[in-house]
């Protein structure tokens, strides 16, 4: 191995040994952004959780963005191919170059405003799914810059950027877990039974049926369990019964119906 090349693990184990040892996002982050801006060497990075109002945009050096450099990158992100990637594609670790020539992204019109004038002449961004905010999936996106004066990222970059989103992920996803179920007692005994035997694959009349009420119960006991369990349908609210029961160690009892 090169001396380049064992300089460059070093950095990224660095990276992952923080990794490891993380407790806390408030804590990770800020010690978190210098270690990966040395382990995909750059002049700048973002951190931008979204949607996440509890944990901002977040960047190194800290006064990288204006007020006036954000406000025009809200109004044009769109046009831009490389943020749509990162944004609301796949979000695998790419460079601007791969989709752009230095001249196409001089000649998008966010350039004037967004990039230039912190210097992003060369970027290597990624996003990944980072647990859930308020109940919501989360995703983070990581932006590295390089100003004019330097190469562009190598496929060295690229690969250790693959290595450390899947650890990323993970990390940030145990950090932000999506919130507990309600417990069971918010389940009347009366929709327990209906998912009992939804869970079982018994259509609605045949709910109704089994239970001797009519197939309009059978739906209005459904809609509230829906909401209990915090899911948009039948299989999803089957799954979460079935979810709920194999990781109950006895039966207690639900509430009145």
């Amino acid at each position: 191995m090169s001396a380049a090349a064992e300089a460059g693990l070093r950095r990224i184990l660095s990276v992952v040994d923080l990794l490891i040892d993380a407790v806390d996002e408030d804590t990770l982050v800020p010690a978190l952004l210098p270690l990966l801006l040395g382990a995909l060497p750059g002049d700048s990075i973002i951190w931008s959780p979204r949607p996440d109002p509890a944990h901002p945009l977040r960047t190194l050096p800290d006064d990288l963005l204006s007020q006036d450099v954000l406000d025009a990158f809200d109004r044009g992100w769109w046009c831009d191919s490389f943020v749509r990637h990162t944004r609301i594609g796949s979000g695998v670790p790419l460079r601007r170059s791969t989709l752009q020539t230095p001249g196409e992204f001089h000649a998008l019109p966010v350039y004037s405003d967004v990039y230039r004038p912190f210097g992003a002449e060369r970027q290597l961004a990624m996003s990944f799914p980072a647990g859930y905010a308020a109940g919501v999936p989360r995703r983070v996106s990581v932006v590295v810059s390089r100003d004019r004066h330097g190469s562009d990222f190598s496929d060295a970059d690229v690969a250790a950027a693959v290595l450390l989103r899947t650890r990323l992920s993970r990390v940030m996803g145990r950090l932000a877990p999506p919130a507990p179920a309600p417990t069971r007692d918010l389940v009347t005994r009366r929709e327990s039974a209906v998912l009992r035997l939804l869970a079982d694959g018994l259509t609605n009349q045949q709910i109704a049926h089994r239970l001797a009420i009519s197939p309009r119960t059978v739906d209005k006991h459904l809609e509230h369990a829906y909401a209990k369990l915090q899911v948009g349908g039948r299989v999803a609210a089957a799954n979460a019964w079935l979810m709920r029961e194999a990781g109950r160690p006895g039966r207690g009892l639900d509430a009145g119906a």
